[in-house]
């Protein structure tokens, strides 16, 4: 299949050799990611769902969600939830198939309650949350779009993604900090501290400053110079973590600079169930982390978030995620690339596996030319396209890691 594909040498530093850097990670507990993860767990829902009962996945985009912060008194040694938090799920879904009906809205919460069981501790889903489904079912026109035949289906909208590889030392280590303060293995020797985390990293040049943000447990605090001490043990850990771990010649690690010492629960971060949501901050889908974990902000991004999207024809989840997978394998396949950045671009109606263009931008090494890896690199773009049926399912079960 002829498709419209260019590589070119792209006339930039490789980020690693700027001078700076600055890279965020929003942590497992905080109110953007808890959007993005359970909107993804409620699409691969509806994947299932669909798939069980019409041998194919529907036309729905349950990419708008919205988390209310509750309201709580925090305490040493335990506060309460005086206010739950709400959770609102947005946008369309097919909810009734030839008169066989779908129980989206049961659905949605179930993989709400579902989420919250498995990845925060001190919630509990039945009591801590409430839910207001807003699902309704799509336009005509972009429902039809699920019932043409083919072996991908159109694109539902004109949208552009972009993905890049490597990651630098600086993602790496800003995503690892984060995984590892939610581990199991951290969570059982500090179970003082909660899933919502924070890591923002600034690299100048050589050196690494990273800004920690973690909240702490009121139940697991008896007072304020036992917070300072817990939270001087925690510093500690994370300074031989980092370590033992970082390539860089200095790292600083700085963690809860809002707390003031002689303010009690006033001046420290303290939260009755481990995220700022229970009474604190909202969330919302699409505020958070890129398909690739961490928040780059000296790099191209995609604006469009990808969890809760159609996989089979919502080109704001698959562009946005393949983009991604095509940069990684030119980087590792091409010999010669110092950084690599695709580009893909959809036209509303036109098979996902044709967009209206498709766009390399690699840095090569020094004695490398564009023309030596052309070949290779469109090859590697042709192959992706012509197998995105298979992709776009590997997105429909879940197989691929969004936030």
């Amino acid at each position: 299949m002829d498709r419209n594909i260019i590589v070119e040498d792209f006339k930039q530093t490789p980020l690693e050799k700027q001078k700076f850097e600055i890279v965020e990670r929003k942590g497992l507990g905080h109110p953007d990611t808890i959007c993005d993860a359970i909107l993804d767990r409620v699409s691969i829902m509806l994947n299932m769902e669909y798939l069980k009962k019409f041998g194919r996945i529907m036309h729905y985009n349950a990419d708008k969600s919205l988390l209310v912060a509750g309201e709580v008194e925090t305490k040493f040694g335990g506060g309460t939830v005086k206010q739950p938090m709400l959770l609102i799920f947005g946008d369309r879904a097919t909810c009734e198939v030839e008169g066989i009906s779908i129980p989206v809205e049961e659905i949605a919460i179930e993989a709400a309650k579902e989420w919250f069981r498995q990845n925060l501790r001190f919630v509990d889903p039945e009591e801590h949350v409430r839910y207001q489904v807003e699902l309704k079912p799509g336009s005509a026109a972009l429902t039809d779009i699920f019932k043409r035949k083919g072996r991908v289906l159109s694109a539902n909208d004109t949208s552009a993604a972009v993905g890049y590889a490597p990651m630098t030392n600086t993602e790496k280590l800003v995503l690892m900090v984060e995984k590892y303060i939610n581990s199991k293995e951290f969570k059982k020797e500090f179970q003082e501290t909660g899933e919502d985390v924070k890591v923002m990293g600034f690299r100048k040049n050589d050196e690494l400053n990273l800004t920690i943000s973690i909240a702490f447990v009121d139940r697991f605090i008896e007072s304020e110079d036992d917070y300072f001490r817990k939270k001087s043990e925690v510093l500690e850990n994370l300074n031989s973590f980092v370590e033992e771990n970082a390539n860089f010649k200095k790292v600083t690690i700085h963690l809860n600079t809002l707390d003031v010492p002689g303010r009690g629960v006033d001046g420290i971060y303290l939260t009755v169930l481990g995220t700022s949501a229970d009474g604190a901050d909202s969330g919302q889908v699409g505020r958070g982390n890129r398909v690739n974990g961490v928040i780059p902000l000296n790099r191209h991004v995609s604006s469009e978030a990808a969890t809760g999207k159609n996989p089979i024809s919502h080109v704001g989840k698959i562009y946005n995620v393949l983009t991604h997978r095509m940069a990684e394998k030119i980087y590792e396949q091409v010999p010669g690339l110092e950084e690599v950045y695709v580009w893909l671009l959809s036209k509303i109606g036109q098979p996902i596996d044709q967009p209206a263009i498709a766009i390399a931008q690699v840095i090569p090494q020094p004695g490398v030319t564009i023309e030596e890896v052309r070949e290779d690199i469109e090859e590697i773009m042709n192959s992706e396209l012509e197998n995105i049926d298979k992709f776009c399912m590997d997105l429909a079960y879940g197989k691929i890691p969004l936030c």
